[in-house]
């Protein structure tokens, strides 16, 4: 039985998609069954999607698109569904992060967000709250898109070593996520340097940071923590926390040394030679 209930467009930016997708496939003169039979899927998906009771995926809501002519309509509300689904914490940083045209980061234990493979963010995402996983990790990985545009952001990330000694998922999940590390030595736009363990004492102890640099904008820093992490623009502690990154990247290994330990921990920890 088809999915109908009313929907306040304005309650959220999935409640507008499922509204716009109701609206363009009535005017198509489609039923809900219909309209997934041409797509590869069942009504009910249809009809869940429009209540706003299931998220839509890119592959979905690419293939609606085609079949209803509507000019990529879904596709650019689907950004704001995905964005949406962040804490309401981070989604300031977001969209900051996906205005900038430099982006610096200091990651003492993980990998960072827009380096990640699904399932180490998965595993990552899913340490103490399994609910709605799949829609965090759908909202993580649309934000790596940026890096994938046609005028991406620099993005220099610098890792402690101790990244790649966490086991994330499983040694299979880790395989999988330092390979996909290496894969960016291939772009231009995205560094990786590791910070070794044996530097010792370094300027990053007080954990994770990043800083978005804009073209026209002040720049803006953001402090990881336990809770919601924090944007600041006093540019005096930018310019502090900026020093402390040339320290790191000084301390750091080079980008071509760094892509070497990367390798070198995928065979001795993970046993696989890239």
């Amino acid at each position: 039985m088809a999915n109908i209930r009313d929907l306040d467009p304005s309650a959220s930016p999935l409640d507008y998609y499922g509204a716009e997708l109701r609206r363009l496939r009535e005017a198509a003169g489609l039923n809900q069954q219909q309209l997934g039979e041409i797509i590869y899927c069942t009504g009910s998906l249809i009809g869940q999607i429009e209540t706003a009771r299931k998220l839509p995926t890119r592959a979905f809501t690419q293939r609606v698109d085609a079949a209803l002519g509507t000019d990529g309509a879904l596709m650019r509300l689907l950004k704001l569904v995905l964005r949406s689904q962040l804490p309401s914490w981070f989604q300031p940083y977001a969209e900051m992060e996906a205005k900038a045209s430099h982006i610096y980061s200091f990651q003492a234990q993980l990998v960072h967000g827009l380096l990640q493979t699904e399932e180490y963010a998965r595993a990552v995402l899913g340490v103490l709250q399994q609910d709605r996983l799949d829609e965090r990790v759908a909202a993580r990985l649309e934000r790596q898109r940026i890096l994938e545009r046609e005028n991406p952001p620099l993005a220099w990330v610098i890792l402690s070593e101790a990244a790649l000694y966490q086991v994330i998922g499983g040694k299979g999940v880790m395989r999988e996520q330092l390979a996909h590390l290496l894969e960016f030595l291939e772009w231009e736009w995205v560094q990786v340097q590791v910070l070794p363990f044996e530097v010792g004492a370094h300027a990053g102890l007080p954990g994770s940071f990043t800083l978005l640099r804009f073209e026209d904008d002040p720049d803006i820093l953001y402090d990881e923590g336990y809770g919601p992490g924090h944007l600041r623009a006093n540019p005096h502690e930018v310019k502090a926390r900026s020093l402390r990154y040339d320290h790191l990247q000084a301390a750091a290994l080079s980008v071509e040394d760094s892509a070497a330990s990367i390798a070198r921990v995928m065979e001795e920890r993970y046993g696989e030679h890239p």
